[in-house]
């Protein structure tokens, strides 16, 4: 068995003449819970529907749980759990008519994880699914795709529109598929607090681009923030390495760099006269100047001030 629940190679999507995905080469690990993040369009869920065998791709090659995406069976698929945007539902059915109905889909069928994930959301279970909110929506969904125990869970943006009781259920119930090493999650989001959250690796896609496919903490490592104090008249900075952006105020500027080594830190140091000190990142953070508009910025009011 591969210790890997995803495996591409090449994969590429075009729609006519626009590369959504390009060259996409990725490594779910089994038992991971596997953020996928990048910006709208970027092209994630275009590739879940690839391995999901619902979008053909143009060229390149995935095989999920082992198998080609594109050849799933039957049986491949009722190991995969998928929960796609928008939690869907049948409006007209009751939520137990629609857990009735999807269990008749599956050989497996753990009624008690229906029953917990409804109870957890505090469903009625009489209830039409039409007159759910967005959040109890959510919940039905999750109990649904929960209920056959799938061994790959994957979430296309799960907590889009939730609150932040229903998004903390939501990944309270994440947090349970993987409580044994054989469950794995993947899942994509713009909330990076929850990813942050639950997430072991992550993957950042950039217009179709793989750009980081590593551990969360690895990532946050590699991103760095750096402030230099001064009184106004800022210090002359060399080009240097691996720097995404540059933000200046009146009397700081903060650098934030990809992979900077120890050299450069005190070469800068040198030159500001150590009036320099590094800056936590948080996720969101870390992952909005790396996949931002490079270069250097200002508040925007001070660009509007120097235009008049």
């Amino acid at each position: 068995m591969s210790e890997y629940v995803i495996e591409t190679q090449g994969l590429t999507k075009y729609f006519g003449k626009t590369c959504v995905v390009s060259e996409l080469n990725l490594k779910v690990p089994k038992g991971s819970i596997f953020g996928f993040l990048g910006r709208n369009g970027a092209g994630k869920s275009t590739t879940i529907r690839m391995l999901l065998g619902l979008v053909e791709p143009s060229r390149g090659s995935a095989q999920v749980l082992g198998k080609d995406c594109w050849n799933l069976s039957p049986d491949d698929r009722a190991r995969i759990g998928y929960l796609p945007e928008g939690h869907h539902v049948y409006g007209w059915m009751t939520i137990e008519e629609c857990g009735k109905f999807q269990a008749a889909f599956y050989k497996h069928w753990n009624a008690s994880i229906f029953e917990a994930v409804l109870s957890h959301f505090r469903l009625d279970r009489k209830g039409r699914a039409g007159n759910l909110s967005r959040g109890q929506r959510a919940g039905l969904c999750l109990a649904l795709v929960l209920a056959p125990e799938p061994e790959l869970l994957i979430l296309d943006d799960p907590a889009l529109g939730l609150d932040p009781v229903a998004r903390r259920s939501l990944i309270q119930s994440m947090l349970y598929v993987t409580r044994t090493t054989d469950r794995t999650i993947l899942f994509s989001s713009h909330l990076l607090s929850d990813v942050e959250r639950v997430a072991d690796e992550i993957a950042v896609l950039d217009l179709g681009t793989l750009r980081a496919s590593c551990k969360l903490e690895t990532f946050r490592q590699h991103v760095r923030q750096f402030v230099i104090r001064h009184d106004g008249n800022e210090p002359p900075l060399p080009d240097l390495p691996g720097l995404l952006q540059t933000f200046r105020t009146d009397t700081e500027t903060s650098l934030t760099f990809a992979n900077i080594g120890p050299a450069e830190i005190q070469r800068i140091q040198v030159l500001t006269g150590n009036r320099i000190e590094e800056v936590p990142l948080s996720l969101e953070d870390a992952f909005v100047t790396y996949v931002g508009e490079r270069g250097a910025k200002s508040f925007f009011t001070k660009d509007l001030e120097d235009v008049k």
